[in-house]
């Protein structure tokens, strides 16, 4: 059977996406800043022209990344407001994506090495901060629309919790990264559980 021709879009979509996948993996490995243009385009079988052809930067390549790891995580936290789910039923599904973020978030290191990259530049934490708070925003939004739909006060406004649970992730899963063995995904789980329980679902909290 003939194999269909790509038209040019695809073929660029193609390029594009190769590129992306090779550079996560060079990140992971080498870091942001130990990795090279070069290193990039040859794991992903193209020339350094390919790549300025699709990115005019590593650090645009570097946001872009990140955003479309945003971008699964966002549809995970979606599938939880499906209408017709019970307040219990709700709790699970959150219990159940965030208990297993920090055996699935494989960009992690990712997020915190373009948190040290911010910290040290200036253009780069201009277009990283516009995009986290663009993340905080979503997150306060599911936030507000839990407590909405199981009827459960929220004890800090919606932003403040945003911040709160974003940091509380990142820890532990900081925690789990370089120190498995003290800190098991058992002990990670267990943290975030009774987060959950006592702040956002208001299990234990006076009302």
């Amino acid at each position: 059977m003939k194999r269909q021709r790509l038209t040019r879009e695809q073929s660029k979509d193609q390029t594009r996406l190769r590129l992306l996948d090779a550079a996560q993996a060079i990140f992971m490995k080498k870091g942001f800043v130990a990795a090279s243009v070069e290193d990039i385009a040859e794991a992903a079988g193209y020339t350094r022209g390919a790549f300025y052809s699709n990115f005019r930067s590593k650090p645009e390549l570097f946001l872009e990344l990140l955003r479309r790891d945003h971008e699964t995580m966002k549809a995970g936290l979606e599938s939880i407001f499906e209408d017709g789910l019970t307040r219990e039923e709700m709790e699970a599904r959150v219990l159940a994506y965030y208990s297993n973020l920090h055996r699935e978030n494989k960009c992690f290191l990712l997020w915190m090495e373009a948190k040290l990259l911010a910290a040290r530049d200036a253009r780069f934490r201009v277009r990283f901060n516009a995009f986290l708070h663009e993340k905080l925003e979503e997150l306060a939004a599911y936030i507000s629309e839990f407590s909405r739909r199981a009827g459960t006060p929220m004890p800090l406004p919606a932003e403040t919790l945003a911040i709160g649970l974003m940091g509380l992730c990142d820890g532990v899963q900081f925690f789990y990264t370089t120190d498995p063995q003290n800190v098991s995904a058992q002990t990670t789980e267990a943290v975030l559980a009774g987060f959950f329980a006592r702040v956002v679902f208001g299990r234990g909290v006076q009302q």
